[in-house]
This record gives structure tokens, C-alpha cells and sequence, in this order.
């Protein structure tokens, strides 16, 4: 373990960078693995490095606002998705805009998962249009978490999304739809492999 790894975040090999960053944040984020944190999600040549320190700032509270949005156009999709995971931890309510773009268009499907996730964290009814549209047309993973992320919003529109949600054609969609509204009293437990007539 290393007892101060703040100077191994710029080490030249990108795993022992990457090992400085947990060691950071298991033992809590200072001001000063936060300033790390900012410059290595913006300059750091490592990916997977970038995508660490992105995630990371997700338990800053503050001060990481300027490198999360330089970061957004990172051309690596884990980075992007550390991103909007960082947002939802930090219930960031002016990066709900961004988030709803990620979660809607083609783009990677990790990211879209994280984005809506995200948006159900900060719960901005902004963004229930959105995730609305997603929980109809979506692909399945991201159909899921729209399910999920519509649970903390109080509209009369999302019970009956929901429901429709229990006749999805994944398993997924409908188990966790399912597990917030139930099965539907016409609905017959499917076994694997059995499809419904259309």
C-alpha cells in the first residue's frame, strides 16, 4: 500500500497511476487528490486512468465542476460514463441537459445506462420527457435503468409507463418493472425461451 500516493499520480505507468487513485480515495478525498484529480481527468494519455480520476470526483462535493465539463468530449466512452456517474453522485442539477443528450442518443450503451441512472439521481423534473421515451424505446439495458430512474418522480404519466414496462419483451425490463408496481393480474408467469403470441 502506499502510504502517500499522491506523488505516484503522475507516475509513468498508467497502473501503478491507476493504484494512486484508489489508494486516494480509500482514504478520502483531500483537497489535494481533488486538484489531482481535476488536471489527470483532463490531461492524463491513460483512458482508463482518466475514467478512474472522473469517477473519483463523483465524491468531491465541490471544486470539480470546470474538469467534468472539459472532460465531457473525452473520446473514450469509459471516461464519458465516469462522468455521468460522477453527476449523479453529485445530484448536479446543471449538468442534467448534457445527461439527457447522452441518454438519448445512439452513442455507447454504457454511457446512455449511466446517463440515465444519473438523471434519476438528481431527480430533475426536466428530464422526465426523456426518460419516458426511454422506458418505450430504448435498447433493453437502457430501457431498464429508465425503469428504475423513474421511481423517484411524481407524475401521473410513469405508473402506467411502468406497467406497459411488465409486458416488455426483455426479462430484465420486466423484472424490474415488475418489482415496482408488480405483475399484472392477466399476466402469466413466462417460463425462459416462451414468447408471448402476437
Amino acid at each position: 500500500m502506499l502510504d502517500d500516493p499522491l506523488p505516484f499520480l503522475s507516475h509513468a505507468d498508467a497502473a501503478v497511476r491507476r493504484l494512486a487513485i484508489s489508494v486516494c480515495v480509500a482514504s478520502g478525498l483531500g483537497t489535494e487528490s481533488i486538484a489531482a484529480f481535476c488536471r489527470i481527468v483532463i490531461d492524463d494519455k491513460d483512458g482508463g486512468v482518466r475514467a478512474m480520476a472522473a469517477e473519483a470526483l463523483g465524491g468531491a462535493g465541490e471544486g470539480c465542476d470546470e474538469a467534468l465539463t472539459r472532460a465531457r468530449d473525452d473520446d473514450d466512452p469509459r471516461v464519458v460514463e465516469a462522468i455521468a456517474t460522477a453527476y449523479g453522485e453529485l445530484a448536479h442539477p446543471a449538468a442534467v441537459p448534457w445527461l439527457i443528450d447522452l441518454a438519448s442518443n445512439d452513442g455507447d450503451r454504457a454511457s446512455r445506462e449511466a446517463a440515465v441512472a444519473a438523471l434519476g439521481a438528481i431527480g430533475d423534473a426536466s428530464a422526465l420527457p426523456t426518460l419516458l421515451d426511454l422506458v418505450a424505446a430504448a435498447p433493453p439495458q437502457v430501457r431498464r435503468r429508465a425503469v428504475v430512474a423513474l421511481t423517484v418522480f411524481d407524475d401521473p404519466a410513469i405508473e402506467p409507463a411502468i406497467r406497459a414496462a411488465t409486458r416488455d419483451r426483455n426479462p430484465s425490463v420486466r423484472e424490474a418493472a415488475e418489482m415496482v408496481v408488480g405483475r399484472q393480474p392477466d399476466e402469466e408467469p413466462r417460463t425462459q425461451g416462451s414468447r408471448r403470441p402476437i
